[in-house]
C-alpha cells in the first residue's frame, strides 16, 4: 500500500485515494458523488464543515495583522452519454477526494541541503468553504458547457471555481473546466476541441499553462508541496505538450506557479574544479503552487520563531527538575520542555503516557497546557490517560475555536504549552495554522509515532522536523506491551515476526479468493471474535487497503450491514444505528452512527455529539463505517481490528501501511490473510514513498553546524 494516492476511482470522501486492487484498476470502478447543484438551497445555512473553516479564515486574518509589521506579501440534469458523461462520472468520482496520476510523482527524495535563509510571508490559508455562484453566473456557464457538449451539472461547481465573469472566461480558455476537481486532461482536450474547433491544438499555450497548475494540483494530492523541474517537464510532455518547459515559463510568468532554487551539496569533484575555475554550484530547481509555498515558508518562519525564542519562565528551574524526577519515563521530555519552545517526542501508543506526565506537571505548576489530537477517537484517548476531558482538543476544533482555550486580544492561543499528538497527520496548512497561532513564549511539543502513514494534504511536517535536526528529540523508551506490541515493534523495523500469543492476541486467517475474504471477514466480527476473545462487534474494527474492489470497504461494509444491521436503507442508504465513518472535510474522519433522518438530513452521534450532515452532502461526505482503510483509521485504536489482506492487494502493501493497519488493535488482531509472502515482503522491502517537499532545506539555517 502506498502512502500516497494514486489514480483510482473509488475514494471515499475526506480520505486519500489509496493504491487500487489490480481488479478495480483495470474495472476503472467510479463511486459517484452527489451531483452538484446550482447551490441555491444550501446558501442559507452553512454546513458545520464550512463554518468550521471561516472561523479559521477569520483567525488567520487576526494573525496576518498581528504580523503585519514583519510580513511581506507575495504579488503575485438529461441523461447523458459518451464523452459528456464520462467527464460527470470522473467529477462525481473524486467530488469527495480527488487523486493524482501516480506514474507522474515517483521521484526519489532529494538530498538534503543547506538553503537560503525563509523570506517572511503571508501567511497561508486554508481550504476555502465551497463558494455558491450567482444564478445567472451558473446559467451563463451552463450554455457555454452546453457548446463543448460537457454536461450542465458541472455548472454550479464550474462558476464557483472561476468565480466572476465565469462564462466568459471558460469561453476564452476551454481548459479552465481543468480547475475542477475530477476532469482529466483528456476530457477538458475534448471540451476544448468541440468549443474552438481548428483554433485548438496541443500547442495551445493556455492547454499548457492549464496542464502544469493540473500536474502540480494533482502532486499536492500524493503529497507533493512542490515538483523537481525535469519531473514537471517530463508529465508535461506526457500529455502531449510539445515544448514542455515553454509551458512552465508561460505559468511563471502568469503567476499560476512559483519557482525555488536549492543549493546543492557540492561533490569532491564538482569542488576540486572549483578551485582552478569559475565557483559555480549547483542547484535543484523546483515548482509549486503558491497555496503550498506559502504554507510551508510560513511554517518555516513559525518553527524558526520557536526554535529561536525562549520559552516563558514559567515555573522555576527546580520545580521543572522536581516534575522531571517525579515523572518516571517522562523526566527526559519534561527537561527538554523546560528548557526549549519546540520539542518533538517519538514513540508508539504507549508512550502516549509520557505527554500526558508533562502536561499534568506543566498544570501544576501553573501553566496553561493543552493537548490536541487528530481526531475525536485519538481526544478522548488521551483525555482518559489524564483522566480529564478538559484540556484536550482536536487540531481542527482547536483552530476553528470549537474546542481549546479560545484567543486572547491578538488572535494567539491563549495558553502557554501545546502538545500536538498524531504529529505525523500535520500537513504543512495545518502546521502553519499551529505555529503561527501560538503566542510569544509559548511551548510546542509534537509527539506521534513516526512508522504510521503520513498525513493526507501534502507535506511531512513530522518526518522533516526529525531529519533537519533543529530542536530536542525525545525518543521514548516505553515499549508496547504484550504480543502486539511486540509485532508491530518488529514492523517498525522492517521485520515480520512470529510471535507467541497464549491469549489469541494475534490470530492469522488464511484465505484462497476474495469471496472466502469477506465471508471470513463478517464472521469473525460477528461471531469468532465476540465468543473466543470477549470483545463485541461494536468494539472491532475492520481495516482493508482500498475502497473499491471485491473486498474493498465498500464490499465489506454491504456485506456487515447485512449482518449487523440489515434494512432497507430509507435515510440515502442508511438506517438508524448503521455504523459511518463522517468525513467533514477531506482527510479528517469521525466515526459515529446514524440515530435518525429529517428535513434538516441525516443525524449522527460521533464522539457524543449530535451532528446533522444536510441532505445534499450525505453522498459525498458520509460512509458505512464497519470498514475503513488505514488511512481512515490512523489516530484511533479499537479492543479488536480485524486486517483484511485479499490476494488482489499484494501491490498495494508497504511497511507503514501494515505498521498503521495492525498498530490499531489493543487487544486482539486478526488478519485475513491472502497475499502470501507478498505481505513479509511489504514490511521488509516496501517503505515510504518519498514527497518532494522543501521544509528541511528551509530549515537547514536552523540546524546546528555539526548536523548540517
Amino acid at each position: 500500500m502506498s502512502t500516497e494516492p494514486e489514480t483510482t476511482g473509488d475514494a471515499e470522501p475526506g480520505t486519500p485515494a489509496e493504491q487500487p486492487a489490480p481488479e478495480e484498476a483495470a474495472a476503472g470502478d467510479a463511486a459517484p458523488a452527489a451531483e452538484g447543484g446550482d447551490g441555491a438551497e444550501g446558501a442559507a445555512q452553512l454546513s458545520a464543515a464550512e463554518a468550521e473553516l471561516a472561523a479559521q479564515r477569520l483567525e488567520r486574518e487576526r494573525i496576518a495583522r498581528r504580523k503585519a509589521e514583519k510580513a511581506a506579501p507575495i504579488e503575485a440534469g438529461a441523461k447523458l452519454s459518451g464523452t459528456a458523461a464520462d467527464l460527470l462520472a470522473a467529477v462525481r468520482a473524486v467530488e469527495s477526494g480527488a487523486k493524482p496520476a501516480a506514474t507522474v510523482f515517483a521521484e526519489p527524495e532529494p538530498p538534503r541541503r543547506p538553503a537560503p535563509e525563509p523570506v517572511r510571508r503571508t501567511q497561508p490559508v486554508p481550504a476555502e468553504a465551497p463558494v455558491v455562484a450567482l444564478p445567472e453566473a451558473v446559467e451563463g456557464v451552463r450554455l457555454v458547457l452546453a457548446e463543448g457538449g460537457a454536461p450542465a451539472a458541472l455548472a454550479a461547481p464550474v462558476a464557483a471555481v472561476l468565480g466572476e465573469g465565469a462564462p466568459d472566461r471558460l469561453r476564452a480558455d476551454p481548459w479552465q473546466l481543468l480547475r475542477v476537481a475530477g476532469v482529466r486532461p483528456e476530457q477538458a482536450d475534448g471540451f476544448a476541441r468541440a468549443l474552438l474547433g481548428a483554433a485548438c491544438g496541443p500547442d495551445d499555450e493556455r492547454r499548457g499553462r492549464a496542464l502544469t497548475v493540473w500536474l502540480l494540483e494533482q502532486a499536492a494530492l500524493a503529497g507533493h508541496t512542490a515538483l523537481e523541474m525535469p519531473t514537471l517537464t517530463a508529465a508535461l510532455a506526457r500529455q502531449g505538450v510539445p515544448d514542455p518547459d515553454a509551458a512552465v515559463q508561460s505559468s511563471l510568468a502568469e503567476g499560476e506557479a512559483l519557482a525555488f532554487q536549492d543549493g546543492l551539496d557540492e561533490e569532491p569533484a564538482a569542488e576540486e574544479a572549483a578551485e582552478d575555475g569559475e565557483e559555480e554550484r549547483p542547484v535543484r530547481v523546483l515548482v509549486g503552487l503558491e497555496r503550498y509555498a506559502l504554507a510551508e515558508e510560513s511554517l518555516a518562519d513559525g518553527l524558526g520563531r520557536l526554535i529561536n525564542s525562549v520559552p516563558k519562565q514559567d515555573g522555576s528551574a527546580g520545580a521543572w527538575e522536581e516534575a522531571a524526577a517525579a515523572g518516571g519515563s517522562a523526566g527526559e521530555l519534561i527537561r527538554a520542555v523546560a528548557g526549549h519552545a519546540l520539542v518533538l517526542h517519538t514513540g508508539g501508543a504507549a508512550s502516549l503516557a509520557e505527554p500526558a506526565a508533562l502536561v499534568r506537571a506543566a498544570r501544576g505548576m501553573g501553566l496553561r497546557a493543552w493537548a490536541a489530537a487528530h481526531g475525536p477517537l485519538g481526544r478522548d484517548r488521551f483525555a482518559a490517560l489524564l483522566e480529564e476531558s478538559a484540556g484536550v482538543t482536536t487540531v481542527a476544533g482547536l483552530l476553528s475555536g470549537a474546542e481549546g482555550p479560545g484567543r486572547d486580544p491578538e488572535g494567539a492561543l491563549d495558553l502557554d504549552l501545546l502538545v500536538v499528538l498524531d504529529a505525523p497527520q500535520l500537513d504543512v496548512e495545518t502546521g502553519a495554522l499551529v505555529t503561527e497561532s501560538l503566542p510569544d513564549g509559548a511551548r510546542l511539543v509534537l509527539a506521534g509515532d513516526p512508522g504510521v502513514l503520513w498525513s493526507v494534504g501534502p507535506g511531512r511536517v513530522f518526518a522533516d522536523l526529525l531529519a533537519a535536526r533543529v530542536c530536542p528529540q525525545i525518543a521514548s523508551r516505553r515499549p508496547d506491551p504484550g504480543p502486539l506490541g511486540e509485532l508491530v515493534s518488529g514492523i517498525g523495523v522492517g521485520e515480520l515476526n512470529q510471535v507467541e500469543a497464549p491469549g489469541k492476541e494475534v490470530v492469522i486467517v488464511p484465505v484462497r479468493d476474495a469471496g472466502e475474504a469477506v465471508h471470513r471477514t463478517v464472521q469473525l466480527v460477528a461471531d469468532s471474535v465476540p465468543r473466543a476473545i470477549g470483545v463485541p462487534a461494536e468494539d472491532t474494527q475492520v481495516i482493508t487497503p482500498g475502497h473499491g474492489g471485491a473486498v474493498g470497504t465498500r464490499a465489506l461494509n454491504a456485506a456487515l450491514k447485512e449482518r449487523l444491521n440489515p434494512g432497507p436503507g430509507r435515510f440515502g442508504g442508511f438506517d438508524p444505528g448503521d455504523r459511518i465513518a463522517y468525513s467533514p472535510v477531506p482527510g479528517r474522519t469521525h466515526m459515529g452512527r446514524v440515530v435518525t433522518a429529517d428535513a434538516e438530513g441525516l443525524h449522527l452521534s460521533c464522539a457524543g455529539e449530535d451532528v446533522v450532515v444536510p441532505k445534499e452532502r450525505v453522498e459525498q461526505s458520509v460512509r458505512h463505517g464497519w470498514a475503513l482503510t488505514a488511512h481512515q483509521a490512523v489516530g484511533g485504536r479499537w479492543p479488536a481490528v480485524v486486517a483484511v489482506l485479499p490476494g488482489d492487494a499484494a501491490g498495494a502493501l508497504s511497511r507503514p501501511w501494515v505498521y498503521t493497519a495492525f498498530g490499531r488493535a489493543e487487544r486482539h488482531l486478526s488478519v485475513v490473510h491472502g497475499v502470501e509472502q507478498a505481505l513479509a515482503r511489504a514490511v521488509a522491502e516496501v517503505p515510504a514513498k518519498p514527497r518532494t517537499t522543501r521544509l528541511a532545506e528551509l530549515l537547514a539555517p536552523q540546524a546546528p553546524t555539526e548536523a548540517r
